[in-house]
């Protein structure tokens, strides 16, 4: 059977993080092979570079709101404009599917098909970070969540662990597709390193382990440099000691930065694929990253991994690369090999071929799920 050509695709997108980072690249790639993105945007206004990131994709209409997210404070009032938004976007627009990164929306009544993308979800963010189970007042977002993901038409994850992570929180999931995600940096001439190591991210998000990397700093040979957003949604802000902290960077900024870095540590306790590891290894970085299921199944043997939380441990990681030239030199060539498996070809490829599916009326994926540590395997 001949599936059909897609023309048009409606996505939602926060602007919030990687998930910002994650939409730009696949409507880079949907743009090469001239499909038009709508591109309806949620949770704060667009930067600067945000806005830079979209100037030269001409496959791209921008529709921009400040509706809150779904895993914010007190979000259902806005949740609930915008999914009236969205409805009325998809008249507006006539898009061939809706690709939502959210899960609460899947439950409109959508007259196209619509696929939900798992990037992380605050249950499972919670038992990794916490050890312990949501509380009740997270109750409303466990059943909005529910009720969205078992409405979607497919349910796509980056990794097999987190689509294990929807389906024991949210399941059962009827339809289903693992679609790594790829990053595509600017072309440049290979600069040498320096001796320093990198981490970027969230500094307010305690599952990126920043404050762990702050106290396995302390003695290092190298500096250690840590760029992200200081400042939660809830105001509050972290600044960690020991490290040179460099606050918030544009992307191409935190790129040169990897390109200059010989070693790039996130020792998360969740991290569902990791997009700042990627960047990282493309630029050449050897990586040291937190032990948990997903950073294993994307970067195999191909970094040092250490446990969430032991300080100590990491010291004593990034201490033995700083000493052992070739031994760094093994763990980011490894890195940049492993990285280059996820590229935007192949990953526009599979959600072409999942929006054909899904207008043709065909799905994959059925009860069983696959294990864990399967990705690209």
């Amino acid at each position: 059977m001949k599936l059909p050509e897609i023309n048009r695709v409606l996505m939602s997108a926060d602007t919030v993080g990687g998930v910002w980072t994650y939409a730009v690249e696949l409507c880079r790639g949907l743009g090469e092979r001239d499909v038009q993105v709508v591109l309806a945007t949620m949770g704060a206004p667009l930067r600067t570079d945000q806005r830079r990131a979209l100037a030269g994709l001409r496959n791209v209409v921008l529709e921009e709101s400040g509706f809150a997210l779904e895993w914010m404070e007190d979000p259902w009032d806005d949740v609930d404009r915008a999914g009236d938004w969205l409805l009325e976007l998809e008249q507006r627009h006539h898009p061939d599917v809706v690709h939502l990164n959210g899960y609460a929306h899947a439950a409109l009544p959508w007259t196209v098909p619509a696929l939900v993308v798992g990037h992380s979800c605050v249950l499972s963010w919670w038992r990794a970070v916490k050890g312990e189970d949501a509380p009740e007042s997270w109750d409303s977002y466990r059943q909005r969540v529910r009720t969205g993901i078992r409405a979607a038409d497919m349910v796509l994850a980056p990794t097999s662990w987190m689509l294990n992570q929807l389906q024991q929180f949210y399941g059962p999931l009827a339809h289903w597709r693992i679609v790594p995600n790829a990053r595509t940096l600017p072309r440049s001439h290979r600069s040498a390193k320096e001796p320093m190591i990198l981490s970027l991210g969230r500094l307010w998000d305690e599952a990126k382990g920043v404050l762990t990397l702050a106290e396995a700093a302390k003695g290092l040979p190298w500096p250690v440099f840590v760029a992200g957003d200081a400042r939660g949604p809830d105001g509050t802000s972290v600044e960690p000691p020991n490290v040179r902290f460099l606050g918030y960077q544009y992307a191409d900024e935190a790129v040169r930065l990897c390109r200059r870095a010989s070693i790039y540590a996130l020792p998360a306790h969740y991290e569902p694929f990791g997009l700042s590891a990627l960047e990282a290894a493309q630029c050449g970085c050897a990586l040291v990253l937190g032990d948990i299921p997903s950073l294993r199944e994307v970067w195999g043997d191909s970094a040092v991994f250490v446990a969430p939380g032991d300080s100590w441990e990491l010291h004593r990681a990034l201490k033995s690369l700083i000493d052992d030239p070739s031994l760094q030199r093994h763990y980011a060539d490894a890195a940049r090999m492993r990285a280059e498996r996820f590229t935007n070809e192949r990953m526009t490829r599979s959600y072409l071929d999942t929006y054909a599916c899904l207008c043709g009326g065909t799905r994959a994926g059925g009860p069983s799920l696959p294990e864990t540590a399967t990705l690209l395997s």
